[in-house]
């Protein structure tokens, strides 16, 4: 089904290449790349466009803001959405659901195995992305240049408490919370900016949790995955 510019803003500024397809607006950030990867896990068609979080004229746009109230990354237009209308969807964890739901695939239709992956998503999203955020804001950006020492030793701390929650959850199984699922994509993304983007994997113990290494490890080592960490192209 086509997507009528006057109903989604958005595709004026970035028009679609195939309208036809689920169209993606990222970037490489730990946020964006669980959808990219959960696309290429689905074996899905899709269009991506790149959306800088760094220049005005792409993330502050009203034609980004009609798609994304909270001017967030990533975000998705599905032109075959519920009852074959098209829809738009902001914030990570539920388009992972959307997703998931659609295909039916990495999130449990039902009972406590849906609720198991909910949950750990959930943890995600409250708690390991916010926290290793921080932690990257005062090790690596802007927050550095702060000399008092109280923020960053707060959020080093905090994610250090949380990879031992994720080590402890970890014993004996390979996944989060039992099969592969969407709380893995959300989950490891974040784990890997510790080290990629942070460079704070010191600071925060990373290696002193074995469970949590061979649990990145397991994940780079799938192809949808490596695929996904790749979109959109970096612009080097």
């Amino acid at each position: 089904m086509a997507l009528n510019t006057d109903e989604f803003p958005i595709t004026k500024r970035w028009p679609p290449r195939r309208a036809e397809v689920i169209q993606l607006y990222s970037l490489g950030t730990p946020n964006g790349v669980k959808v990219s990867i959960l696309l290429e896990e689905l074996g899905v068609d899709y269009d991506v466009h790149r959306i800088s979080i760094s220049d005005p004229e792409d993330q502050m746009t009203p034609e980004f803001i009609s798609l994304s109230k909270n001017n967030k990354i990533p975000a998705i237009l599905d032109p075959d959405g519920p009852d074959g209308t098209p829809m738009g969807l902001f914030e990570s964890g539920a388009i992972l659901i959307y997703l998931a739901d659609k295909f039916g695939k990495f999130l449990p239709k039902s009972g406590a195995a849906r609720y198991e992956v909910l949950q750990w998503l959930m943890f995600q999203m409250g708690g390991v992305g916010p926290m290793f955020g921080q932690v990257g804001f005062f090790h690596r950006y802007k927050g550095a240049e702060i000399e008092d020492p109280r923020p960053r030793t707060r959020y080093y701390n905090e994610a250090n408490r949380l990879l031992g929650v994720i080590d402890r959850q970890l014993e004996g199984r390979d996944w989060i919370a039992g099969d592969y699922s969407i709380a893995d994509m959300a989950i490891v993304p974040w784990i890997r900016a510790l080290r990629v983007f942070y460079e704070a994997e010191k600071e925060v113990g990373l290696d002193s949790f074995a469970n949590v290494a061979r649990y990145v490890e397991r994940f780079e080592a799938r192809p949808a995955v490596q695929r996904g960490l790749e979109v959109p192209p970096r612009q080097d």
